[in-house]
């Protein structure tokens, strides 16, 4: 698999990355160690987690399983703090105290890549980077990111950062947002911003929450994401008539290049100007192999510009 530079930094990850959202949840250890010797023999590094995922059990089941199955140093963990429950706090000592539960869930003594979760507008920016810069400089942390922020404050958040580089300052390298076909907000200002002041961005539910797979053409199945109590809400938004027809084109491209719709799908945003890793979160096994067939595939500029152009109106 692709091993591709994280914006300006030293950084790689691998072109795809597996997403640990559910794991120690829907997804439990067996599984989940499943999942991550396919994932690292098909040429996956990149393992994305969350102190907030399953709250902090997405993060014990990597720990569990790094150092036994695969060497600390051969892979890329990346993890994200500033959410707890439901509640955002990205005030400096709630932000190092997620920092430090962490890297107890995950038995390492450094994460490669630490991100703020999401925006606080309710604490200064200033205090809440000041963070990133205590995490680099005890060596807790290796690189650090920002996650679900605007166009506006991935810009200012980068750039104070960038201002005082080479003085204590961590600089920021990547930027993890929701993108997929049915879901292209970030070209208007995130991605730009991103591209111009060199920062990677790593693209979440690249599958479009899964509906991209076209398993829900004919209703919501009952072992589906879609028809759990926790994640129905989260799907439900992209079952609408748009996306439908979106979905339909992406399974007609599929046919013609003999793959599987979800192949299409994630290719689209692997191989999108700006993208550094497509992050994917199977739920079984057989969903990741599925994925993961998509390594080789590099779809023809006529069906890219056809996919654009379906799924462009309503962004």
């Amino acid at each position: 698999m692709e091993q591709r530079q994280l914006g300006n930094s030293g950084l790689r990850v691998s072109a795809i990355g597996l997403g640990t959202m559910t794991w120690g949840r829907d997804t439990d250890e067996h599984e989940a160690a499943e999942q991550l010797r396919i994932f690292t023999e098909s040429g996956g590094t990149f393992i994305d987690s969350a102190a907030s995922y399953c709250d902090g059990d997405s993060e014990r089941v990597i720990g569990g399983l790094i150092g036994t199955m695969i060497p600390r140093e051969e892979v890329v963990i990346a993890t994200k703090a500033g959410i707890v429950g439901r509640e955002i706090d990205n005030s400096r000592g709630a932000l190092l105290r997620d920092l430090d539960e962490s890297l107890k869930r995950l038995r390492t003594s450094y994460v490669d890549l630490w991100q703020i979760h999401a925006w606080d507008p309710t604490v200064r920016l200033e205090e809440t980077l000041s963070a990133m810069d205590i995490a680099v400089n005890s060596g807790k942390v290796r690189y650090v990111g920002i996650s679900n922020f605007s166009g506006w404050q991935s810009a200012r958040a980068i750039t104070l950062q960038s201002t005082g580089a080479g003085a204590g300052r961590a600089e920021i390298c990547a930027t993890h947002n929701e993108y997929s076909l049915l879901n292209r907000k970030i070209e208007k200002e995130v991605l730009p911003c991103s591209q111009n002041l060199g920062v990677g961005v790593l693209a979440w539910s690249p599958l479009g929450r899964g509906v991209l797979t076209g398993k829900y053409q004919n209703g919501i199945p009952a072992d589906s994401r879609g028809a759990s109590p926790h994640l129905g809400p989260f799907v439900a938004n992209y079952l609408d008539a748009r996306s439908k027809q979106i979905v339909t084109a992406v399974s007609t491209a599929a046919d013609g290049l003999g793959a599987a719709p979800l192949e299409i799908a994630l290719s689209w945003v692997r191989d999108a100007p700006g993208i550094s890793s497509a992050i994917i979160g199977a739920r079984t096994s057989a969903q990741l192999r599925g994925a993961l067939r998509s390594i080789d595939l590099v779809l023809p500029d006529v069906v890219r510009s056809a996919l654009n152009d379906i799924s462009e109106a309503g962004d």
